[in-house]
């Protein structure tokens, strides 16, 4: 990911990043491997955030939930679901090398009985269903949003009614300057990847919307520097 700032002029030229075709989103990348171990510690906090996005009004602990993670990396943020509801089953989908990180740390958790692993690309698998919730964490950043529509339409496809999409990402306000560690994010994307981005709720909004969610809605999540946008079913 260094080397990748290490040629930013010729990134902000091109538009996309300039070491390679695809960046560190190319098929089966082991950079995150190395990117899942040492970025948990870091996202323990906006995962217990998200957490209280799940399961809905209410947020019935004994609530039973089917939960997909989508990109799961180290699994984290469907981990805090497991965690804070204790009858949630929670599938995470990765490459197969960067599920073994997540199965780490389910097992260190306590949810491993709870905690299945569907290892291969998010584009290729089917992603089974339906589910209740369907997480996508700090993975939409990496792709323009005719791709980020796809994978909504493939979140939509694998929901049960009443399901919901819960989003977490680097959320800039409409002048994509502030706030500015949030908007900042869009540098590393344009570094890092061909042709990835921090969006707006505004770009957000009709990207689930034509993929078939009925309304979604922005929450902050403070202290943190991101945001989570909800999408709904019905």
């Amino acid at each position: 990911m260094r080397e990748c700032f290490l040629h930013l002029t010729a990134a902000v030229k091109k538009g996309g990043t300039a070491t390679s075709d695809e960046g560190t989103v190319s098929h089966d990348n082991p950079v995150w491997v190395a990117f899942a171990r040492s970025m948990a510690p870091m996202m323990y906090l906006p995962a217990q955030l998200l957490a209280g996005l799940v399961g809905g009004d209410g947020g019935d602990p004994q609530k039973p939930l089917r939960v997909l993670d989508v990109a799961a990396g180290h699994g984290v943020f469907g981990i805090a679901v497991a965690q804070k509801y204790p009858r949630a089953h929670v599938t995470a989908l990765d490459w197969g090398n960067v599920l073994a990180v997540a199965a780490e740390n389910a097992a260190a958790a306590g949810v491993a009985d709870r905690h299945a692993l569907l290892p291969g690309s998010a584009f290729d698998l089917d992603w089974g269903g339906p589910y209740d919730a369907v997480l996508l964490t700090n993975f939409l950043h990496h792709f323009d949003l005719p791709t980020c529509t796809l994978l909504a339409k493939k979140a939509r496809a694998a929901l049960a009614p009443g399901g919901r999409a819960v989003t977490l990402e680097f959320v800039p306000n409409s002048d994509r300057v502030t706030p500015p560690p949030t908007a900042a994010f869009a540098l590393t994307m344009l570094a890092t990847t061909a042709r990835g981005d921090a969006y707006t709720f505004a770009e957000y909004e009709p990207v689930f919307r034509d993929a078939g969610f009925a309304r979604s809605e922005f929450h902050p999540l403070p202290p943190t520097t991101q945001q989570a946008v909800v999408s709904f079913v019905t």
